[in-house]
């Protein structure tokens, strides 16, 4: 029954990431283990999103850390349990909290030796700047706990990059990229730990550096940023992007005209409410990061019920023809925007 839930979940939320998309550009998919224990590390730049879109694009059924301040209520603690998500705490949580992070990798020990697949994000934290930061060693502690506790387990770590077309704008571009193997085993010696650490540490960095746009954060990242804005280019290509960064030779880009912003007005004039909540909220958010999350969740959840309530609406006092036609046209109206529509320049670092 759990897992009828989880792929339900899993084919609805792909569906409203399909439509708050411009496009999802999958790469080196094929790389993906279909049976054994596999840990995806995934960098981490724009909040939920960011293990939901890999969640969904993936074959296997995941399991995956979040930060635990997203457990504190009840309900919401007994909703994620269906879908996988397991918290992991932080000093910020409270010292006394950190304890609690034993059980959490017990867990995870487990997962693995189920061969099941387990998604971590070994930056530590998100951060919207384009730059693969310093790995922590937490996603190191789970996989050599476990070789520890199962001397014979194969585990598998498969680097994942995720690189946004403007995040925190609708519609955004995403580009998902999967990076060659790594049998975690061939990096675990009990004898030489912190060597150990290192060694896959530093593997696992360098493949995310390649899956996903990287700016060096140094005292040029601010204005090497600024030079590729400027020429607008596509971030998604993430390869040539790279190519330009090392090399310095940025080819500028023809900024197209958005002819599907009339159907942007009519959206919004189709969902006037849910909107006006949406802006209400957008202007509590104090992470940058967590933008596209909030907007997502509205788009996927309190959008189409507003939809369906104004459809039941029109088949009531009208008929139900005009109801099924009412639908498919703001089905129709999301999909031409969402696919249409061009993405908007980034603002620029001063």
């Amino acid at each position: 029954m759990k897992k009828l839930w989880y792929n339900f979940f899993k084919i609805y939320i792909k569906t409203g990431l399909f439509f708050y998309t411009k496009k999802i550009k999958i790469v080196g998919k094929e790389n993906i283990p279909k049976k054994g224990a596999v840990l995806f590390a995934v960098n981490h730049p724009n909040g939920l999103l960011d293990p939901l879109l890999v969640t969904t694009n993936t074959p296997r059924i995941t399991h995956y850390l979040v930060r635990a301040a997203v457990f504190k209520k009840p309900l919401i603690k007994k909703l994620l349990a269906t879908l996988n998500l397991m918290p992991i705490y932080r000093i910020r949580d409270g010292v006394q909290e950190l304890s609690k992070n034993a059980e959490v990798f017990n867990d995870c020990y487990e997962i693995l030796n189920k061969q099941s697949a387990l998604m971590i994000f070994p930056e530590g934290s998100h951060d919207k700047r384009r730059t693969v930061r310093n790995l922590s060693k937490g996603f190191t502690r789970i996989l050599f706990g476990a070789f520890e506790k199962y001397p014979e387990l194969k585990v598998t770590v498969i680097p994942v990059g995720i690189t946004y077309q403007n995040t925190g704008n609708f519609p955004c571009k995403v580009a998902i990229h999967y990076g060659s193997p790594i049998l975690a085993n061939q990096y675990y010696n009990p004898n030489e730990l912190n060597k150990s650490i290192a060694s896959i540490k530093e593997e696992v960095s360098k493949q995310l550096k390649e899956l996903s746009v990287h700016i060096p954060a140094d005292e040029n990242y601010n204005s090497l940023l600024n030079k590729l804005n400027t020429n607008n280019v596509d971030f998604t290509e993430v390869n040539t992007i790279n190519k330009s960064i090392k090399t310095g030779n940025i080819k500028s880009c023809k900024k197209d005209s958005n002819f599907a912003k009339p159907f942007y007005f009519l959206i919004v004039l189709n969902s006037i409410i849910p909107w006006v909540i949406w802006k209400i909220l957008s202007k509590k958010i104090d992470e940058t990061e967590f933008v596209d999350t909030f907007r997502a969740g509205l788009g996927i959840s309190l959008f189409p019920i507003f939809y369906l309530l104004q459809a039941l609406m029109i088949y009531k006092f009208y008929t139900l023809e005009f109801a099924t036609i009412y639908l498919a046209t703001t089905i129709l109206l999301q999909l031409l925007y969402s696919k249409l529509s061009t993405t908007p320049t980034e603002e620029h670092l001063e």
